[in-house]
């Protein structure tokens, strides 16, 4: 079985955060920080070259197929900050439907900037995604 790309490293978070060329975004980037290092008690660390991810789980899919992933994460991304909320979407509408602009993958929250969001409702989605992932993983 592959193993999986993105892992865990030693790269310097402060440093990759201070490349970021947008200045807007850079400051997201570190309110972002301080907001899912609140939220998971977990010092940041890059995942692969451009995931800043805290804390981690073990998963395993009834496929055999198992690994380590972040609780929360994100990623400036050229378009949109990608948050990552492990949770997914389907369990969190009423939130969603108060968060501000923005777009949704699977598990990635895609906005353009934190401005566009609400501060708040974005803790709350961030605190019931780590809460269901730890709860999911005990």
């Amino acid at each position: 079985m592959a193993e999986l790309k993105t892992q865990p490293n030693e790269t310097s978070v402060e440093a990759f955060l201070d490349g970021v060329s947008d200045e807007t975004k850079r400051q997201d980037c570190h309110a972002l920080v301080e907001l899912m290092r609140q939220v998971t008690g977990e010092e940041p660390k890059m995942w692969g070259g451009s995931i800043v991810g805290f804390g981690s789980y073990h998963y395993k899919y009834a496929s055999g197929r198992e690994g380590d992933w972040f609780l929360a994460g994100f990623s400036p991304r050229k378009q949109n900050l990608t948050l990552y909320i492990m949770s997914g979407f389907s369990r969190h509408d009423e939130l969603m439907s108060q968060l501000g602009k923005h777009k949704t993958g699977k598990s990635c929250l895609y906005v353009k900037k934190l401005a566009d969001i609400d501060g708040d409702v974005l803790k709350e989605l961030v605190e019931r995604s780590v809460s269901h992932v730890a709860a999911s993983n005990r």
